[in-house]
């Protein structure tokens, strides 16, 4: 199982990390040992003393495909749910000064929260999805799918030029503005429109 996640596809995240707007989706992977197991509390890392929530939207992929068209993207992918891709903004800042990749400060154990999966078919259209993150019951992040630059068909479209997607695959689709620093106390409820998909303690 691979976690493809993108970056930088809400023009106001970009701005409030003061961030060039790509001109093609940003791309990373997580190791499926980010996965945080159900059930689970966040531990933050020793490394870092600047861990971020992002918010983001998942879609599951569900059969093998290599270079798929953007008119045949619907069709890999059945489920949505909703998940935080926690950041150690601190070790990110310093591994972008030097040019380097990011893995240490994205990738780490824990780092990738998946909520519950629910079929596609419970929303009208997924390109206006309204998901939002709420840290201490207070609302931290809400954006719609809407604002994406890239759609998650165009996004599933694009990455598999590069990777062939198989089924069990994961795409974090980027996240909205808000993103800020968690610490230890806090509990993170996500939700797409009014239905909560997760409940993350952090330790």
């Amino acid at each position: 199982m691979k976690l493809i996640c993108i970056g930088r596809n809400y023009t106001a995240h970009i701005e409030e990390l003061e961030n060039e707007r790509p001109k093609d989706p940003v791309v990373f992977i997580k190791a499926d040992s980010a996965v945080l197991p159900k059930e689970q509390d966040f531990y933050l890392p020793p490394f870092s003393n600047n861990v971020h929530h992002e918010v983001e939207l998942l879609v599951k992929i569900t059969k093998v495909g290599k270079h798929i068209a953007k008119e045949f993207a619907h069709k890999y992918y059945d489920e949505v749910s909703l998940g935080i891709d926690f950041t150690a903004r601190d070790v990110q800042d310093e591994l972008k000064s030097k040019g380097l990749p990011w893995e240490k400060a994205k990738s780490f154990d824990g780092s990738a929260v998946i909520g519950k999966w629910v079929s596609k078919s419970n929303y009208k259209d997924l390109n206006d999805l309204n998901f939002s993150l709420k840290r201490n019951n207070e609302v931290v992040q809400s954006a719609s799918s809407e604002l994406m630059l890239w759609k998650i068909d165009e996004l599933i479209s694009y990455v598999s030029q590069f990777f062939t997607l198989k089924k069990g695959d994961i795409i974090f689709s980027g996240t909205p503005s808000g993103v800020g620093k968690v610490e230890a106390g806090d509990v993170l409820e996500g939700f797409i429109e009014n239905e909560s998909f997760f409940k993350v303690g952090v330790k």
